[in-house]
């Protein structure tokens, strides 16, 4: 049974704090398997939470002084990271256009400020169930960060339009009978940028340390994110699929379902830096990288489908004098950087996986730590 007046609000912005004894009921171990861990962490928490919301909100103040109404706008739920020091702060983040997206941030031990990592990994979409899912099984990259003093985040945002990017250029805002009005939906790196501000405003927070690191598709939302937004310390793009970035047109490899009418891009085959440039409008590619800042660190890796877009995206940035760095890597697995549980229900990085994460720590170190 939770008391009342061991929970209080944290120093955290909204976040709820439970009292010891419960806390430790929620620290479920690794022994059951990761799938038995997530099924009792999504049972224990959901009641946790409401009954420490509950508690909290019905405290008995002292006479005269009424209870803090709960701000709806700012509620976060604190759960335990299976086999980790560092809980999760599950929150939504306001967008653009007043919908809600869903991230969740942890931090090292003390009041900061820290620098802070925001993490995207692929196209969106999954929601709030994708978050706690890659807290729990995908952040072995993430807890080597904390222990090198950053605060790290795992980031959803809408799933990906095709083409949407091409088609209607930068959003564009008005005003009809009082409300928004857009020249088209918001997109999935704007998203980011709504999450970006949004950490920024946490006391924990460095809002003038604020680093991206994208994978895949998430890889190529650094470039649009850095094309049109100077709020990100530095950025690494790793396996950056920029084919739609640098106004690629595919070739016959991209094959269209037939019941969608919607390319399959995962299944081109653009390795060769030659066959790239021959397929990309130079002139609009350039103008995109020309208004960014950022410095990028692109990873590829050496044998992918894409490798010739990953370089050529680097080499773009290099011959406008922009700020960026070049690695490369082998290995099997797409995504590669983000390491995963095995089937054993543990983290067992490999040699090349944890060069790249010491890499990308070290450059973010150059760029976010004095």
């Amino acid at each position: 049974m939770v008391d009342a007046n061991d929970c209080i609000v944290s120093r955290y912005l909204g976040i709820v704090d439970l009292n010891p004894a419960l806390e430790s009921v929620l620290a479920v171990q690794t022994t059951e398997g990761v799938s038995g861990v997530i099924k009792r962490h999504l049972l224990l928490i959901v009641g946790a939470a409401t009954i420490g919301l509950t508690a909290c909100q019905g405290k008995v103040q002292p006479a005269g002084i009424a209870a803090p109404a709960p701000d709806a706008a700012q509620v976060v739920i604190t759960e335990p990271v299976a086999g980790s020091n560092y809980p999760v702060h599950l929150a939504y983040v306001e967008t653009i256009d007043g919908l809600y997206t869903p991230i969740g941030i942890r931090k090292p031990d003390g009041e900061g400020p820290f620098p802070v990592i925001l993490f995207a990994s692929g196209n969106g979409g999954g929601g709030m169930a994708w978050v706690r899912e890659a807290t729990q099984n995908r952040s072995w990259t993430q807890e080597q960060f904390l222990e090198a003093g950053y605060a790290v985040a795992w980031t959803r945002y809408r799933a990906e339009v095709e083409l949407a990017y091409a088609k209607y250029g930068k959003l564009i805002e008005d005003e009809r009978q009082g409300r928004q009005l857009f020249n088209r939906g918001p997109l999935e790196y704007e998203d980011m940028i709504s999450i970006i501000e949004y950490v920024k405003t946490l006391s924990y927070v460095d809002p003038d340390r604020v680093g991206y690191m994208g994978m895949s598709h998430g890889g190529e939302m650094a470039f649009k994110i850095a094309s049109e937004y100077d709020g990100l310390k530095a950025a690494i793009a790793s396996e950056p699929a920029n084919h739609e970035f640098l106004a690629l047109t595919p070739d016959d490899t991209a094959h269209v379902n037939p019941e969608t009418g919607l390319r399959d891009i995962e299944s081109m085959l653009m390795r060769e830096t030659g066959k790239v440039r021959g397929r990309i409008d130079l002139d609009v590619a350039l103008e995109r990288i020309s208004t960014i800042k950022t410095p990028i660190l692109v990873q590829g890796r050496n044998g992918d489908e894409l490798q010739g877009i990953f370089r050529v995206s680097y080499d773009l940035l290099q011959e406008m004098g922009k700020e960026a760095e070049w690695k490369t890597y082998e290995h099997d697995v797409h995504g590669f950087v983000y390491v995963q549980r095995n089937d054993a229900g543990v983290y067992d990085p490999d040699a090349v996986q944890r060069e790249g994460v010491t890499d990308s720590i070290a450059f973010f170190d150059k760029h976010l730590k004095p």
